[in-house]
């Protein structure tokens, strides 16, 4: 099968042929239909995050038809579409069991510690293979395995409460699923920051107020939109020290910071007059669990969560292609979401 793979960190990824992957007990063999490509991955083909032995198949955010069920395996079968659950963990530690995965201690992300989604084949357990409605195109649901995924999991972490004012930083694919999941959650105001005129004003049609940090100071703007008592939450997507660092200065009196974006840099923060003085908090979310996928997957299906117009293009299983989309991302420019469509 083909697979585009990182071989060389820093350096373009390649397309090869390896074999299709063998199908275990309580594994299911999926066939692509689309994978996103995700602004992580960018990391991964520069280094600057740890990842599995090269050559590595990249693509966390995987949608796709059961081709083959291994022995012991149901809830899924051959012809069943899927979207996979990016985190193989044991299933059986103290982490596994009360629901926090993600710090398994034999956890493996797909496309990072073990092959991924850029490719036209992928084995995985089958307890990772989440079924996608009919009304949830693949592309859809790929996008949701990551970048819905993952601000679900931050805005729980958020606690955010109907009534309370969030500012979502960085209006790129996680950013549109935030600004409608905050709507969902009961948010009275939500304003995107960014510098991209499109971004911005995409997310103005999902119902967030843009905030344009190339024209104008984001805090103070914040700060005059809120009457001058910051946000209750800030959601910051980019990874850039200076906007985590606008992010907790946005915050009011009792307000949450919550860090998603990966940053290569650390950041600093003023500790009275931005913390301790506001009762304010920086909170790390890692990742997602695979019992929130659920309920996220039927906000997609029943449209509260409309991720058609944040996937911007589709591309096919061409290294060149994906490459190019890794560098406008990498540059933070460029549409919203890229998805690879092995299948055509």
């Amino acid at each position: 099968m083909k697979a585009i793979q990182l071989i060389e960190f820093g350096q373009p990824l390649q397309l090869r042929e390896i074999p299709v992957p063998a199908v275990g007990d309580k594994k299911v063999l999926v066939r692509i239909k689309a994978a996103g490509i995700c602004h992580s991955d960018v990391h991964y083909r520069a280094g600057l995050s740890s990842i599995g032995p090269l050559p590595q198949t990249l693509g966390h955010e995987i949608a796709g038809v059961v081709e083959q069920a291994g022995t012991g395996v149901s809830g899924v079968k051959a012809g069943d579409g899927v979207c996979l659950h990016y985190l193989v963990t044991c299933g059986e530690c103290d982490y596994c069991r009360t629901g926090r995965e993600q710090f398994c201690q034999d956890a493996k992300m797909l496309g990072k510690d073990c092959d991924g989604g850029y490719a036209e084949y992928i084995a995985v357990p089958a307890r990772n293979a989440v079924p996608l409605p009919d009304e949830i195109s693949f592309e859809q649901g790929a996008v949701l395995m990551c970048s819905s995924a993952t601000v679900f999991h931050a805005l729980r972490k958020a606690r955010l409460s109907p009534g309370e004012t969030i500012a979502v930083f960085g209006a790129g694919g996680l950013g549109m699923s935030a600004i409608q999941l905050a709507k969902a959650f009961g948010a009275l105001e939500v304003y995107a920051v960014d510098i991209d005129k499109q971004r911005l004003s995409l997310a103005e049609e999902y119902g967030a107020i843009p905030v344009d940090a190339s024209r104008e100071n984001p805090l103070a703007e914040l700060h005059r939109a809120t009457g001058g008592s910051g946000v209750d939450v800030a959601l910051e997507l980019v990874g850039l020290p200076q906007v985590i660092r606008q992010a907790v200065q946005s915050l009011g009196v009792f307000g949450r910071a919550v860090l998603v974006g990966i940053a290569d840099r650390p950041f600093s923060v003023d500790t009275y007059p931005e913390i301790l003085g506001k009762e304010a908090q920086i909170i790390g979310s890692s990742d997602h669990l695979l019992q929130e996928l659920p309920i996220l997957i039927e906000f997609a299906r029943r449209g509260t969560l409309d991720l058609s117009r944040v996937i911007t293009q589709t591309v096919p299983l061409q290294a060149s292609v994906t490459n190019d989309a890794l560098d406008v991302l990498e540059a933070f420019g460029g549409g919203v979401r890229t998805v690879i469509m092995p299948s055509g």
